[in-house]
């Protein structure tokens, strides 16, 4: 596939990129290399290929979920500056 002159200005308008006139050139020649490359590789059979690695595959060892921490509430709310029916009060602070 090649990239023509035109299609690099739609690009990097579209792309809000700024290309001299003199890169316009060099840019379309690199595009369609890369788009040649790609489709040299689109055209390689791996239907009996065996991916070699996927995301997926990862195994994550997790804890046990189990409660650690003791429940300190009433010896925070004590120290609270206010508290009522077991919650913290606050200073309204939007009128």
């Amino acid at each position: 596939m090649s990239i023509q002159r035109e299609d690099v200005e739609k690009i990097a308008h579209l792309a809000k990129l700024q290309i001299n006139e003199e890169q316009l050139e060099t840019v379309a020649s690199e595009l369609s290399n890369i788009l040649g490359l790609i489709d040299q590789l689109q055209a390689v059979n791996t239907d009996n290929i065996e991916p070699m690695a996927h995301p997926t595959d990862a195994v994550q060892t997790l804890r046990a979920d189990q409660v650690t921490e003791t429940n300190n509430r009433e010896a925070f709310q004590k120290i609270a500056p206010a508290t009522e029916n077991g919650l913290y009060l606050v200073p309204k602070v939007i009128e």
